[in-house]
């Protein structure tokens, strides 16, 4: 399982991150994301709905910032 961490980071760069990591990993496989900025939750469920991957995992909160497993 890979694992990409965006804490710090603000829009779009989570998505984009997470969209070139994704590269790199073979489907089927899994991406771990922590993110902390605030339309993360959004961002990332609308982009993995759009690029045909699968967001099985979101875990977290405002306060702590979250844990996203995306599926390739």
């Amino acid at each position: 399982m890979e694992f990409l961490d965006c804490r710090g980071l603000k829009c779009p760069l989570p998505v984009l991150k997470t969209q070139k990591r994704l590269e790199r990993v073979d489907k089927g496989e899994a991406l771990t994301v922590l993110a902390d900025d605030p339309l993360a939750p959004l961002d990332l469920q609308h982009w993995c709905n759009t690029s045909g991957h699968q967001l099985t995992e979101k875990s977290g909160d405002a306060q702590q910032g979250w844990r996203f497993v995306i599926v390739k």
